[in-house]
């Protein structure tokens, strides 16, 4: 495996291998990959334990000794790599960074058709997109940039969570959803307008505190988005469409938020028809601070017992042509889509439709009984829940 973070053998990281006697949560620290199932049997309680980078384990030899590979070449290889959350929630926040506010506003009136999404794009781009990029989302300068695109006949819904107080934060996959490096991505074979989302997503434990964050992709749906924001579920959520990994980086003295503020993303979406894709963006231009987006997320009046994995937002929206002039891109089949950032690594995922991708049939109940067919539900671990204020 070549796709781990640049200073990786310095770093404390957790994760989740596929073995023969089912999914465990293991930490990698000093290079070195320990089972810690029997300190927390699952990714929800290690990612609650104050104490998890000295947690004890079972010492499984070196990460680069593993011999981890993609699933899509073998999905009953052991071991493998799964996404590093289980029970955690999966939440996603929309629409921070001022490039992706404006590729919204282009959906919507494009009612999810390409074609014409060029032309509202060059009548958009220069009026909207750089005011919002300046502007303080909340602020006296929201408001009045509100007035002015209501009166120029420019307002739209995807503004309004762009730079009005609330973030936009909805449910992106139930728990156990999730897919990890190596794995398959899904989109739907009835959307001919899609693309992916490279992003940093932060793992909380139940008080909102960050642990620590890694790579996702929340692949979206521009077509069935844009023709409704109503049906934002339908685009969002699929079979296979939320991948996370390969691993998350735990904070601490080595890694910390700073290091996420000022996290450089990359993309590239290699195609077998030859097509290439790429870019880079800058958390630094992100609209809302990460604290902010959290506690957007979890407060008094919405709590996640159990954690969650927030992604924050992609400045990408990729309209590079693919196939005619204007069209923009979307994904083909067999598409290899590759995430990176220096201190989190590489996430790296092939494309297939939704139909296609793995099933996803190993669920909260067949997790509680291998767990207990293991030995592994005894006493509860000792986990930091404390009440949120």
């Amino acid at each position: 495996m070549n796709d781990l973070p640049v200073d990786w053998r310095q770093g404390v990281f957790l994760g989740r291998l596929s073995l023969p006697e089912g999914p465990t949560p293991v930490l990698v620290r000093d290079g070195r990959v320990t089972d810690i199932s029997a300190f927390a049997p699952t990714s929800a309680q290690a990612a609650a334990a104050t104490d998890l980078r000295d947690a004890p384990g079972v010492d499984l030899g070196d990460l680069e000794s593993l011999d981890l590979g993609p699933a899509w070449d073998d999905s009953d290889r052991s071991p493998r790599l799964l996404s590093p959350v289980d029970l955690q929630c999966v939440k996603a926040s929309g629409v921070t960074f001022a490039v992706s506010a404006v590729e919204r506003v282009i959906e919507e009136r494009a009612r999810g058709d390409a074609d014409r999404a060029q032309s509202i794009r060059a009548a958009l781009a220069d009026r909207v997109g750089a005011d919002l990029s300046a502007v303080k989302p909340g602020s006296d300068q929201a408001y009045a940039l509100k007035d002015a695109l209501i009166a120029d006949g420019l307002w739209s819904q995807y503004l309004e969570v762009a730079i009005g107080k609330d973030a936009e934060i909805f449910t992106k996959a139930p728990v156990l959803s999730s897919v990890g490096w190596g794995d398959l991505v899904g989109v739907r074979p009835d959307s001919a307008w899609n693309n992916p989302e490279p992003e940093v997503a932060i793992v909380c434990d139940p008080t909102g505190r960050p642990v620590g964050a890694t790579l996702g992709n929340d692949v979206n749906l521009r077509d069935i988005e844009g023709r409704s924001a109503l049906l934002l579920g339908k685009a969002k959520d699929n079979n296979a469409s939320a991948a996370l990994g390969p691993f998350v980086r735990l904070f601490g003295d080595d890694f910390d938020m700073d290091d996420v503020r000022g996290a450089r993303i990359s993309l590239e979406v290699r195609g077998q028809d030859g097509f290439v894709l790429e870019g880079e963006s800058s958390m630094s231009l992100i609209s809302r601070d990460p604290l902010d987006l959290i506690s957007q997320t979890l407060n008094e009046n919405h709590q996640y017992p159990d954690g969650f994995a927030l992604y924050l937002g992609t400045m990408f929206a990729p309209i590079k042509d693919r196939d005619a002039p204007g069209q923009g891109f979307t994904h083909k089949p067999g598409d290899l889509v590759t995430v990176s950032s220096g201190r989190l690594g590489t996430l790296r995922n092939r494309v297939t439709t939704t139909d296609r991708a793995p099933p996803w049939r190993f669920g909260v109940v067949d997790l509680m009984y291998n767990l207990a067919g293991r030995g592994l539900l005894g006493e509860r671990p000792n986990e930091r829940r404390l009440s949120v204020s």
